[in-house]
């Protein structure tokens, strides 16, 4: 069976989500899943998003060192901070708990945090629960190419210059992004990073590790500080039809880099590290062995 063969109706929804009154479109995204899922496709795209635009990484002020770049930057920021805590008090966006404040003490040096990808909002899950503990005030969030330069409107502006430093996929961008992120975290600065790639929302279970941003961690010299969220069904339902979520973000053990391995070795073994608390916290929390 492919994906245009999936059913809708073989998906296990909420009790409180009424068919009938699913958006379309979160319909469909849905049905991809279970079939990617199925089909081991855990990295690919499920959303439709606008075609991507290749991107110039020449025209990207990576580290905000031009006046304009900086300006933009702070509105951003201003209008993005807005926007979501207008969810928030909508109760539309909700952390109803946070799990492991003690571990952030690895965030002092500079550190590459992870997060599993499950909503466009789940960067400022991470921001609003940890605002006050990154010594430089910022958290910069690693952007997919096509987030950065194909969306129109408020979206693409906050995905340009709220701290973001887009993926590229050409040679000389992919150089540009690690030479940034390389002086951000020697200089202290907090990086996030999604190592699931793809977002699949409201998406539960973690989904197999990339290992560039482990790279960018051991060649920094830095540590891992893995972020896990879950979430459960609320008693009502949001304007997509499906219930509000309520989140609950555990900050797990950090991972530290092996100076004794190569960088290949040294980056495979932070990654496997993060994914097993991953797992581990997942298991514990939904009271179900994890199975892919």
């Amino acid at each position: 069976m492919n994906c245009s063969q999936e059913t809708y109706d073989s998906l296990v929804l909420p009790s409180l989500c009424r068919p009938k009154e699913l958006a379309d479109d979160r319909r469909e995204v849905l049905t991809k899943i279970a079939c990617y899922e199925r089909e081991g496709r855990f990295d690919q795209d499920v959303e439709n998003d606008p075609p991507t635009i290749p991107l110039n990484s020449e025209k990207v002020d990576y580290l905000g060192e031009k006046l304009w770049s900086r300006m933009k930057t702070a509105i951003a920021n201003k209008l993005g901070y807005a926007y979501f805590s207008r969810m928030i008090k909508k109760e539309l966006l909700v952390t109803e708990n946070i799990i492991g404040r003690k571990y952030l003490s690895a965030l002092d040096g500079g550190a590459v945090i992870t997060c599993n990808h499950f909503a466009a909002y789940d960067n400022f899950i991470v921001y609003k629960a940890l605002e006050h503990d990154f010594p430089k005030g910022r958290l910069y969030k690693i952007v997919r190419e096509g987030n950065y330069t194909s969306f129109p409107g408020l979206y693409g502006f906050l995905f340009r210059n709220c701290n973001t430093l887009p993926l590229s996929s050409d040679v000389k961008g992919a150089k540009a992004l690690l030479k940034a992120t390389d002086v951000l975290l020697s200089r202290g600065e907090s990086v996030l990073i999604y190592p699931e790639q793809a977002m699949w929302w409201n998406y539960r279970k973690p989904r197999p590790f990339k290992s560039g941003g482990f790279r960018m961690a051991y060649k920094a010299g830095v540590p891992v500080l893995p972020v896990f969220i879950t979430m459960r069904d609320g008693n009502r339902l949001g304007d997509d039809g499906y219930p509000v979520q309520l989140h609950t973000l555990h900050i797990l053990p950090p991972v530290y880099p092996d100076a004794h391995l190569s960088p290949k070795e040294g980056a495979d073994a932070m990654r496997d590290k993060a994914f097993a608390s991953y797992v581990q916290t997942y298991e514990k929390v939904y009271g179900t062995a994890y199975d892919l």
